[in-house]
């Protein structure tokens, strides 16, 4: 039985064209050796397995073949080309910084940087994760680098390369290599998988070139996986249950679910997602990127934005068309503040159903055209509770139409002459408002009240009741509350007054502190009178103002006059400030 190899080394990339994903880096490495233009040191720096390390092979390869063809690649039959291949060429020194990081492994390589080739024009040095290399490391090797010999070149190679100094970026050409996308690591695990003989659907090498995000390393590292899970049959249900991916049709059902209201199903649907083990935070994340590609899809310019099948491309635009643009939006907003909220949530699945519920009710919310946020309002959340609600308030009135039926087939008895009607006074249907108040506190037939949306009950004024000091004191206190915003300063001053009922019962004195504000109280005098009749039931309050005299007014201290206070009636108070030192500001 031969040994078996990964196909991330099976099939590495031998020469320029075959590499993928990284064409214009390896077009100007090509021109640079047709033209003889070579720095005497790279930088390769980029993500983990997008060809770094390769191309710095293929690059130290053909810089050294005796024969290159005339595109710029290697020959791959002269002396140097087959001692490459076979891994014992001596003009090609590899090391690992990683493992390798001291002084003394620098000073061994400038050592061996002397020595000139034996075979070919030039000795490369490839610094695999040079970033990892010590300060002094770096120092030692600074020289060298900036002034090598004629036939040497650098070839340093790393992942973070925030992490150098700025005098090794200043002594390299640097080069950057970028995440490779979706469709070129299908195309590349397609012809792997032809060489290999096996069948592996599209939609199957897609979810394997999203869970790779941009390493054709990790591609192959998967893709071999997932082809000994399958047995040579990949297909796109067993990738994902080998991989643990979710599904994209929960995703689409999810939404039919949305446009239609229908809750209890995204709860359940939910539930089932939960019970094969996905996280909710993962659900959140990809429930973000479908109303993200449902939004894409809408447009044919940004249709191609979406990394996907084909396949699964025209479901998104099949449904695309279903969703309205403020729909999905508002449902990006949602979900997106859901995985803002998730970590610090202690009911994480209470978070996620609240956003499921939400998102329902989203396209039957038309109380906001702005697109920013959902309706405040939400609507019945299961259908079956709101049909008996429904069942019951057509019982109601049947057995109502019936009453009234039985009532009209018998004669009507004659009535007495109805009494006159007592005073009414308008009250709206939930609380009580002070713009229905009545302008006269005599008058025997009061004026209707103003109208409101809401529905308006007529009922008689009961007879006039004693007045007590707490409750005039609670509804003196509620309508300086229920004053609008905007006359804030007047029911402040209205909040710190202090009612007092004279012996009559009827009148109601207060102190004001200068006659500037006795004027103001004055007008809102009729509506305060007004209110206190309905809320306290007395029709004969009348509200009396007097200036209070110089003497008897408040005096307001000075933050130091305050704190002095304190000192002489607090010996604690004192002595801390003795003992600290402390002074008031």
């Amino acid at each position: 039985m031969d040994n078996y190899i990964v196909s991330a080394r099976k099939y590495r990339p031998m020469t320029f064209d075959s590499v993928v994903g990284q064409s214009s880096l390896t077009v100007t490495l090509k021109n640079a050796i047709k033209s003889g233009r070579l720095a005497h040191a790279y930088l390769f720096c980029g993500p983990r397995g997008v060809g770094k390390t390769t191309c710095a092979r293929i690059f130290a390869k053909t810089i050294n073949c005796l024969n290159p063809n005339s595109d710029g690649e290697a020959c791959g039959e002269c002396e140097s080309c087959k001692a490459f291949n076979e891994q014992r060429s001596y003009n090609i020194h590899e090391l690992d910084a990683a493992s390798n990081n001291s002084v003394e492994d620098i000073r061994q390589l400038i050592e061996q940087v002397r020595i000139p080739p034996q075979i070919g024009k030039y000795k490369v040095f490839i610094i695999d994760e040079v970033h990892m290399l010590s300060l002094q490391a770096f120092n030692a090797f600074l020289k060298t680098l900036e002034e090598p010999p004629h036939h040497a070149i650098f070839i340093l190679a790393t992942t973070e390369k925030h992490k150098l100094l700025p005098t090794i970026l200043s002594r390299c050409q640097i080069y950057d290599f970028s995440r490779m996308s979706v469709d070129n690591i299908v195309n590349h695990l397609q012809n792997v998988a032809s060489k290999e003989g096996i069948s592996a659907e599209p939609a199957a090498l897609n979810v394997i070139a999203q869970k790779a995000d941009g390493g054709m390393r990790d591609a192959l590292s998967i893709f071999d996986q997932v082809a000994s899970f399958c047995g040579g049959n990949i297909t796109y249900q067993r990738t994902i249950e080998n991989l643990n991916v979710l599904d994209y049709d929960y995703y689409f059902k999810l939404t039919d679910y949305f446009l239609e209201g229908k809750i209890t199903e995204c709860m359940l649907t939910f539930n089932e997602i939960l019970s094969k083990g996905f996280e909710g935070q993962h659900f959140v994340t990809g429930l973000s990127s479908h109303f993200r590609n449902l939004l894409m899809s809408r447009d044919p310019q940004t249709v191609e934005l979406i990394e996907a099948s084909e396949d699964v491309r025209n479901k998104y635009k099949e449904q695309a068309q279903k969703c309205k643009p403020q729909f999905l939006f508002q449902a990006m907003k949602l979900a997106n503040n859901c995985d803002l909220n998730y970590k610090q949530s202690q009911n994480k699945r209470l978070l996620v159903e609240l956003t499921l519920i939400e998102t329902a009710q989203l396209s039957s919310d038309d109380g906001t055209s702005s697109g920013r946020c959902p309706g405040k309002i939400l609507k019945p959340i299961f259908a079956h509770l709101q049909n008996e609600v429904n069942k019951s308030k057509k019982e109601n009135i049947q057995v109502a139409n019936a009453g009234q039926a039985n009532n009209q087939s018998k004669p009507i008895p004659a009535s007495p002459q109805p009494a006159p009607p007592a005073p009414t006074v308008a009250r709206k249907a939930s609380g009580f408002s002070i713009k229905q108040s009545i302008n006269s506190k005599n008058d025997a037939t009061p004026q209707p009240a103003e109208q409101d949306n809401q529905t308006v009950v007529e009922e008689p004024l009961k007879k006039n009741k004693p007045v007590v000091i707490e409750d005039l004191c609670v509804a003196w206190r509620e309508f300086a509350h229920n004053l609008p915003k905007e006359e804030v300063g007047m029911a402040n001053h209205i909040d710190n007054m202090e009612p007092n009922l004279m012996e009559d019962g009827k009148t109601v004195l207060v102190m004001v502190d200068n006659p500037i504000l006795e004027n103001q109280f004055s007008t809102y005098r009729p509506k305060f009178e007004a209110f206190l009749h309905q809320r306290l039931e007395n029709n004969t309050l009348s509200i009396k103002t007097q200036v209070r005299p110089p003497s008897e007014r408040k005096r307001l201290f000075s933050r130091h006059e305050q704190y002095n206070m304190l000192l002489e009636h607090n010996d604690a108070l004192r002595k801390l400030a003795e003992v600290f030192a402390l002074e008031l500001d």
